[in-house]
């Protein structure tokens, strides 16, 4: 993804944030409320990670047709196909039919995360934390493990905050790496990009762009402050880098410290008016002002 097309995903996260009105974001607020003895209103949502037919019922599914999700749900057996014919069913033995897939695929973060959901939905909170600290551990180099630490950390913003990096000045033999690994992060595979980061890292290591990706690869959503004590340094060791300022900002609208974030994004313009980093910075700031926050 081009930093043009990933501002647009920043964007769309940001003006989330500020208008507080997307499903995901309701969930984690209200995750803990309950008691654990009463069933939500409603069936949980899917986070299946699918293409082609799966995916239009996943969209079908979103949208309460879920019959007519059930009816493509049905036509195939794969493990996200079983999961979702189950859901699109709720609660109608559901919970029941999830526990059995986990049973049957007991190495799958993915089947936990349901279980989870389905735990939630069914108002057994003690039993939904279980099942995403399960998924969390059993796939931790995947989606649903990013997912599963969401709703177990539901003080940070959903999934994983955005690297973007003008990738054209970097060191070719770093710059493979550099963009894998910025690949594998949008992918929510943290490990790998981890691996691939660190490898750029220590290919260029004066790089700033790269030393930001870097230090980004940090974040984890049960561990979202372990960024800071990297880039903060990088503040002075590239006090012209614009990238540095807007990745503090991003990651300090990620933890919910919105004041301290439109600062370094202000800061990101400042330093490097006619960058890529300093028109995102605005483009955030708008959207910040626009979702009314």
């Amino acid at each position: 993804m081009s930093p043009k097309a990933r501002v647009v995903s920043i964007v769309a996260v940001v003006c989330a944030l500020a208008a507080g009105a997307t499903v995901g974001a309701t969930l984690l607020q209200t995750r803990g409320e309950s008691t654990g003895t009463t069933a939500r209103k409603g069936a949980p949502p899917l986070d299946l990670q699918v293409t082609g037919p799966l995916a239009q019922a996943v969209s079908l599914y979103s949208a309460g047709k879920r019959s007519q999700a059930g009816a493509i749900f049905a036509r195939y057996h794969s493990l996200p196909a079983e999961i979702g014919a189950a859901f699109a069913r709720w609660p109608h033995g559901s919970l029941d039919a999830v526990k059995k897939l986990v049973a049957s695929n007991p190495q799958s973060g993915l089947a936990e995360l349901h279980l989870g959901l389905a735990y939630y939905w069914s108002g057994r909170d003690a039993d939904a934390v279980a099942s995403w600290r399960n998924a969390a551990k059993l796939e931790p180099d995947s989606p649903s493990a990013v997912t599963a630490l969401d709703f177990l950390h539901p003080n940070v913003a959903p999934g994983l905050p955005p690297i973007v990096v003008d990738a054209a000045s970097v060191d070719p033999r770093a710059r493979t790496l550099l963009l894998r690994g910025i690949l594998m992060w949008d992918r929510e595979r943290p490990l790998s990009a981890k691996r691939d980061l660190d490898a750029a890292a220590a290919l260029a290591p004066h790089d700033p762009a790269v030393a930001v990706a870097d230090a980004m690869a940090t974040f984890s959503p049960a561990h979202p402050l372990r960024p800071f004590p990297k880039l903060g340094p990088l503040t002075a060791a590239f006090p012209k880098a614009a990238v540095v300022r807007l990745h503090l900002g991003v990651l300090l609208l990620w933890t919910r410290q919105e004041a301290k974030g439109k600062q370094q994004l202000r800061l990101a313009i400042s330093t490097d008016p006619g960058s890529v980093y300093a028109s995102q910075a605005k483009a955030l700031l708008h959207a910040l002002a626009s979702g009314g926050s």
